[in-house]
């Protein structure tokens, strides 16, 4: 992990993730095993139905196969955060000839595939704190980017979309 401890945008968005990974554990938990406390949680009860639910399972199963090929094709240059000490190759194949940000774009159906799973305050919240974080930690890592590959990054960027 490269989040790093200083109090600087780095540090305080690692810190936000983890306070959103601790959130999501919590969720699923108290859905899974603790289900009388779910009310707790203030569920959006008149959006809870089967298709919608099945809807966000195809999103969650979708969200970690995206995930999976694209941390597969990042391999050796996968980081989690900025690493400024370990030089990698800057990755433009397979899934980042679609999306600069393969990985985060997965996160992303992933929070949409839970909020259609558990519908309620909190998983909603989750996918606001995720947005901004993400959009955050993105334009960290582009800046960080844009310094370590210079003109091949700047080339990528003038290609492939941020998103999709």
């Amino acid at each position: 992990m490269t989040f790093n401890k200083a109090d600087d945008a780095h540090g305080f968005n690692g810190k936000v993730f983890t306070a959103i990974t601790f959130i999501e554990l919590i969720i699923v938990g108290i859905y899974a095993f603790k289900i009388e406390w779910y009310k707790y949680l203030l569920p959006f009860w008149y959006i809870e139905n089967e298709i919608l639910s099945i809807i966000g399972w195809g999103f969650l199963i979708i969200s970690l196969i995206v995930v999976w090929i694209a941390q597969s094709h990042m391999a050796n240059s996968w980081r989690i955060g900025i690493d400024e000490k370990n030089k990698t190759k800057l990755v433009t194949k397979g899934l980042f000839s679609i999306s600069r940000n393969p990985i985060f774009l997965g996160i992303m159906i992933a929070n949409m595939g839970l909020f259609l799973v558990i519908p309620n305050a909190f998983t909603l919240l989750i996918i606001s704190l995720s947005t901004i974080s993400i959009n955050t930690q993105i334009r960290l890592e582009e800046e960080f980017l844009k310094r370590e590959f210079g003109k091949d990054y700047f080339e990528y960027a003038k290609k492939v979309r941020r998103w999709i």
